[in-house]
């Protein structure tokens, strides 16, 4: 029997995050060719790993069909110039896409029976708007299983509002412009531009060049914050400021067996630690990530005090501060989101678990007083998805 190997994050990259819609900047640019040319970028940044020793591609897509279809993993492969020999497949857990290619690629290689592998995910919401194609089983509704605000996330966002009335509207909207001017001190100090793969596109001007996510809007204030709309209820609490947006991406990472990193002469940027995926009320998915934190925390041996930077995904402002509120952690705890989330970048779905690890990966570069980091995210249909990970580059002193 196989031994369980170490797993270790080598690499991430990621394209600018697009709006979704014609006005967006990747209208016209396929979703396969988004992340085919994402790989491209990583495999250039990575020439001590022969093409032929990747054992798979894992590419996630919530919507898989058109140009998001026909199994993304091996097509993008191809796409990409890996040769005919490696083999890729499609993965789909919804926005937890992404994460959930690494977490079983890195249970293949912990197990032995892989050493080196390719996961990313990609989400064009241009071309495939959320619920397209999508013909949800009647028994859902008809039967009671789900009720009816599961298949709408706005409105499960206010369901979280509703259970925990301390979660105001306010405290979201000031997480939410915080975000947006986190993310403008990121790109200002360059800490996003190095993991991002400058993609061509094209619009009725002529060719250019996507090179900074589209979504950002660092004047963001708490002014403009309350008087936007609420679409998903009257006099609701969720808007278009305290919400990521729609969003077109793609991820992509290298994940491989220390052993192997070693062999190619690679320094991995994290180790895999433990991870976890749990299932909630669909009604109220938000608080998805608790249970599967707690679940990975769990596993690890670790407790919430041994996380020393969080990369939360924020769906939705609310979402994050329920996860805070129930680990007893502030709002504006500098722990969390250092660089912002995607309330300011973006969260094209099944993309957004990788760029939360890459995120991530950066912040252990800063901190080697940091040992312990936290991916983690919520899920449509009631789920959450949360990974541990450890810093390579830590030297003690503090978790």
């Amino acid at each position: 029997m196989a031994e369980v190997s170490k797993v270790v994050f080598v690499d991430g990259v990621r394209t600018p995050f697009g709006r979704a819609g014609e006005k967006g900047m990747y209208w016209n640019t396929r979703a396969d060719d988004l992340i085919a040319k994402a790989m491209i970028g990583l495999l250039e940044r990575n020439p001590s790993i022969p093409l032929d020793r990747y054992d798979d591609v894992a590419v996630a897509a919530t919507t898989q069909q058109g140009d998001q279809g026909l199994t993304l993993g091996r097509t993008v492969a191809l796409l990409a110039g890996l040769p005919r020999s490696v083999p890729g497949y499609a993965i789909d857990r919804m926005c937890a896409g992404a994460m959930t290619s690494v977490t079983t690629l890195a249970s293949a290689i912990g197990f032995g029976m892989y050493d080196i592998a390719i996961a990313g995910g990609v989400e064009h919401m241009g071309h495939h708007p959320m619920g397209s194609g999508v013909d949800p089983n009647p028994r859902f509704l008809a039967e009671k299983l789900v009720g009816s605000d599961a298949l709408s996330m706005g409105a499960t966002a206010e369901r979280i509002h509703d259970r925990f009335p301390h979660l105001t509207k306010e405290r979201a909207d000031r997480f939410a412009m915080n975000s947006q001017h986190k993310l403008a001190k990121a790109y200002e100090n360059g800490k996003i531009q190095p993991d991002l793969i400058p993609i061509a596109i094209r619009s009725e001007a002529g060719w250019g060049l996507a090179e900074r996510d589209e979504a950002p809007r660092p004047d963001t204030t708490m002014e403009g914050l309350a008087g936007l709309k609420t679409p998903f209820r009257p006099h609701g609490r969720i808007t278009a400021g305290n919400s990521s947006g729609l969003n077109d991406g793609a991820t992509v990472s290298i994940i491989a067996s220390a052993d192997a990193a070693k062999e190619f002469g690679l320094a991995p940027k994290m180790r895999l630690v433990s991870f976890a995926f749990a299932g909630v009320e669909p009604e109220i998915m938000g608080i998805g990530p608790i249970p599967s934190t707690e679940k990975a925390l769990r596993k690890a041996g670790l407790t919430i005090d041994d996380i020393g930077l969080f990369e939360l995904n924020e769906a939705f402002a609310v979402q994050v501060l329920s996860l805070l509120d129930h680990f007893n952690i502030a709002d504006d705890d500098p722990r969390v989101n250092l660089w912002g989330g995607a309330i300011a970048i973006g969260h094209p779905l099944a993309s957004t678990g990788v760029r939360l690890m890459i995120q991530l990966a950066r912040q252990f570069e800063e901190h080697p007083e940091v040992r312990y980091g936290l991916t983690a995210m919520c899920v449509g249909l009631g789920q959450g998805g949360s990974v541990i990970w450890e810093n390579p580059h830590y030297k003690g002193s503090r978790k």
